[in-house]
């Protein structure tokens, strides 16, 4: 199917924009949070929300469910959390003589899980699978998760004690990292409007049904890349992999995961090629979390963020791209 004769590609930009302002609703005042959201959903990727808590994480994830009318499971990482406690597990059933499944909250479509550095590595793996291939196994059978599957994560920036590091081979696989924050004085008011009678979540109707935030993820995968872009992306990985300031740089899943977010970018701008401002928009949210400080670097307070920022200002971009090329 070619890029021009897509079926959702006319309409689509305005489905999603009424997703985003009805959980606007709920979550206010964090619009381009709730943007990101929907392009790694768009993307099939996963979300890292490093926050403090009371922000609205777990309305952010409940209001988007509701929207999509989609299943929404919500687990409460702790220390003594086991794999069978998400993924699922098997009873032996008396009346039958055989064992059944019995689906953890991982089988759902959008999955809230909190603090989720606060379980043990053992249970934390559990998840690879999950987020990698869309499936859990247990007691050597395989369950596919329904679709479309997003997994959204968070931990406490602020509290470690007690908590166990994300490895950066886990951490590699979410698609972005956002923070929400605190709204501002006129948002918090407005909040506090909304929330002084019903519950706002209890308003939301489904937008669209979740059989077509599936299609649009097919229709996001064959949104044009020039090359002069995939050149773009490809140089300030490899520049990244030999900044002073990073012991690790950014790896060719990280380079993957940012091209198809800015396939998703575009995608939502109604266009069916990407251009630089594309690439641009969806670069710290996918490539921050990825890079790995040096001693020095921490040290001086530098952030992750500021050097995706300064690996982009050094860049050219090719004349094929400023102009936007497409098929």
């Amino acid at each position: 199917m070619s890029t021009s004769s897509l079926p959702h590609r006319d309409f689509a930009p305005e489905l999603l924009e009424r997703v985003i302002h009805r959980v606007g609703t709920v979550i206010v005042g964090k619009e381009e949070q709730i943007r990101l959201t929907l392009m790694s959903m768009l993307c099939g990727g996963h979300l890292l929300l490093e926050d403090i808590p009371g922000v609205g994480k777990t309305m952010l994830v409940r209001s988007l469910a509701a929207c999509l009318g989609a299943g929404f499971g919500r687990i409460q990482f702790t220390y003594d959390l086991m794999p069978a406690d998400i993924t699922g597990t098997s009873v032996f059933r008396q009346q039958s003589g055989e064992f059944e499944y019995r689906p953890g909250p991982l089988m759902n479509n959008l999955v809230l899980a909190d603090e989720l550095n606060r379980a043990s590595p053992r249970t934390q793996s559990a998840l690879l699978e999950a987020m990698e291939e869309r499936k859990v196994t247990v007691d050597g059978h395989t369950h596919l998760l329904p679709r479309p599957f997003l997994l959204l994560a968070t931990q406490n920036p602020l509290e470690f004690e007690g908590t166990y590091r994300l490895p950066e081979a886990q951490l590699d696989r979410f698609l972005m990292r956002i923070q929400l924050g605190y709204p501002d004085p006129d948002q918090e008011i407005e909040l506090l409007t909304r929330m002084a009678g019903n519950d706002p979540l209890d308003r939301i109707k489904p937008v669209m049904l979740a059989e077509e935030m599936v299609n649009m993820q097919r229709e996001v995968k064959s949104v044009f890349v020039d090359d002069a872009i995939k050149l773009m992306l490809v140089q300030t990985a490899d520049a990244s992999r030999r900044h002073a300031k990073l012991q690790l740089g950014i790896s060719p899943r990280g380079t993957l995961a940012w091209m198809q977010a800015s396939q998703a970018a575009a995608y939502m701008s109604g266009r069916s090629y990407v251009i630089p401002d594309d690439v641009k928009h969806v670069a710290v949210p996918v490539l921050a979390h990825r890079l790995v400080l040096s001693h020095e670097a921490v040290l001086s307070g530098t952030q992750s963020e500021d050097v995706v920022r300064e690996l982009l200002s050094g860049l050219t971009m090719p004349v094929a791209a400023r102009k936007g090329a497409k098929p």
